[in-house]
């Protein structure tokens, strides 16, 4: 008991150490932009905050701009946000050297001079990557990741780290080390997660460009959540060199590094900016296919899949108002719009997605906790995971006539042997191809889908790990899937929701009704996919769905 005791008093001043350096970093960030406002009173902060990054970029790079101008009014926007949502873990100090820098060079790089804001788990040289661990603090990464490495080539100048769940397996934004971030929108409610952090400084105006990464939704849920755009590309589209992971070594289910911002265009620039020769010859894994411009900029009308449910989650009245909405808005600008028909989506979710990622009965996801103190925003998993296999086999026996989807997730938690794993990769490869097939027969370009929304209320995500099935989908196809803000939740659709129901009307669908509640005012966005390494294509999409 007293070495247990010790040992967790050691943890508690390794937690207290890092949240002391993440109220300097935010002093340290309060006191650059006093400093700059006194040598610039005359600078108009509000007017360069107003700027959409294409602009913004474009008066940058011809001078008409100077960067330390821009920096500032962002690191003074980031301080406010940071203050109202607990969104920033750590201040990148040699940022302000950079924009000394950047001052003396020249306008080189499609992001010159443009603040980035970097998820926690994306290394940079001299910072820690918890990933909200305690056993990760006083670690910092010894090189920058390739993709922080690209966008400095680039000339952008990554200026804070941002707030992660612990393992980053949560659609929520809390850690034992940094606490709850906040949605900027409605402090109740979660940005979303992984990438929450993320999404609530992009959302409040507090960056102007951010990178992220999605195993399951991370950058969808947060860009969704805080009402703004964001695309996760196909898996090794773009570099994951550098990127710490939730679970590693798992390929069931595809990870991917994308961008978070305001709009489509700010989007596809930065694209534009890391799919270049930077990236493929510092990641030679990575396939070397630059952004497509013919594609991205193409008018010609779209053949459009489209489908209101999955019939695994039923969608929220607002979330299935969105989508009929964009499909009528669609067919009106001349497009085509085509029924997809999802079927056994539950399989996939607990067979593909679920088993894939813990195929070893999640030993190493529990690893990951060893000598922590807290194991919140994983709940179900964790417990089951740590569970001994008669346990596991006599629960799933027990609730499967009561609730058939607890016992479906127990299955899915089972030790696999190796060629049980090999069976189950060549399973989810078939089950791609017969999908494709299904999109070519249909001779779609693209497909319209349903983006879980409004915001959950904080701590909901926790309890409601089933209802990932809209975008994960993606990540076990592997498909390019980006995220556009259509409309907002109305008080007809909050009367609407008192007859939800759900497809199971289990304990989840009546938990998922409450986190739907008191949403008025709130963003709800949709989901656009294309097929794989066609993300040209789907910002395309998402272009055409944001402008009408």
């Amino acid at each position: 008991l007293l070495l247990r005791w010790r040992r967790r008093r050691a943890l508690w001043r390794k937690v207290a150490e890092a949240q002391e350096r993440q109220e300097r970093s935010l002093v340290r960030m309060e006191a650059a932009v006093h400093r700059f406002r006194e040598q610039h009173p005359s600078v108009s902060m509000a007017s360069i905050l107003s700027l959409p990054l294409p602009e913004l970029s474009g008066k940058l790079r011809d001078g008409s701009l100077p960067p330390d101008h821009v920096f500032y009014a962002y690191v003074g926007k980031a301080l406010q946000i940071a203050t109202e949502t607990n969104c920033i873990t750590e201040f990148l100090q040699e940022s302000e050297n950079q924009v000394r820098k950047a001052k003396l060079m020249e306008k080189q790089g499609l992001l010159y001079g443009v603040p980035v804001s970097i998820k926690d788990s994306i290394d940079c040289q001299g910072h820690d990557s918890t990933l909200g661990f305690i056993k990760n603090l006083n670690k910092p990464a010894a090189e920058d990741s390739v993709v922080v490495q690209v966008l400095k080539r680039q000339g952008a100048i990554p200026f804070v780290k941002t707030n992660v769940p612990q393992s980053l397996i949560s659609y929520d934004c809390k850690n034992l080390i940094f606490g709850q971030t906040r949605n900027p929108l409605l402090y109740t409610r979660t940005p979303g997660g992984s990438s929450g952090g993320e999404g609530a400084l992009v959302g409040g105006g507090g960056s102007v460009l951010g990178i992220g990464t999605d195993v399951g939704g991370s950058l969808r849920f947060p860009a969704a959540f805080c009402g703004i755009c964001a695309i996760k590309p196909t898996g090794k589209r773009i570099s994951k060199r550098g990127v710490m992971s939730g679970v590693v070594g798992q390929k069931a289910v595809a990870a991917a590094v994308g961008p978070l911002a305001k709009d489509v265009e700010s989007l596809a620039l930065c694209l534009r900016a890391l799919l270049s020769e930077d990236m493929f010859s510092l990641d030679s894994t990575v396939p070397p296919l630059p952004f497509n411009e013919e594609v991205y900029s193409s008018t010609k009308p779209l053949r459009i899949g489209y489908y209101e449910t999955d019939f695994f989650t039923m969608p929220s009245p607002a979330m299935r108002r969105a989508v009929r909405e964009t499909k009528q808005l669609l067919e009106e600008a001349g497009h085509t719009l085509v029924p997809f028909e999802l079927t056994n989506v539950d399989y996939v979710i607990f067979n593909y997605c679920v088993r894939g990622m813990f195929a070893d009965g999640g030993s190493s996801f529990v690893k990951k906790f060893k000598g922590e103190m807290e194991k919140g925003g994983t709940g179900l998993f964790f417990w089951l995971a740590k569970a001994p296999q008669w346990l596991k086999t006599l629960l799933s026996w027990i609730s499967k006539p009561f609730v058939p989807r607890f016992s479906s997730i127990i299955r899915s938690m089972k030790e696999n042997t190796v060629d049980e794993v090999w069976s189950l990769h060549h399973e989810i490869e078939d089950f791609c191809h017969q999908f494709i097939a299904q999109w070519k027969k249909l001779n779609l370009d693209v497909m319209l889908c349903p983006m879980l929304g409004p915001a959950l209320g904080i701590g909901y995500p926790a309890k409601l790990s089933v209802a990932v099935s809209y975008t994960m989908l993606y990540n076990a196809l592997d498909f390019p899937a980006g995220v556009v803000p259509v409309t907002l939740v109305t008080d007809e659709d909050e009367e609407q929701l008192k007859g939800y129901k759900g497809y199971y009307q289990d304990w989840w669908d009546r938990t998922l009704a409450k986190a739907f509640r008191g949403s008025v005012g709130m963003p709800v966005a949709v989901q656009c996919v294309a097929l794989p390494w066609q993300e040209e294509l789907c910002l395309r999409f998402m272009k055409e769905v944001e402008t009408l």
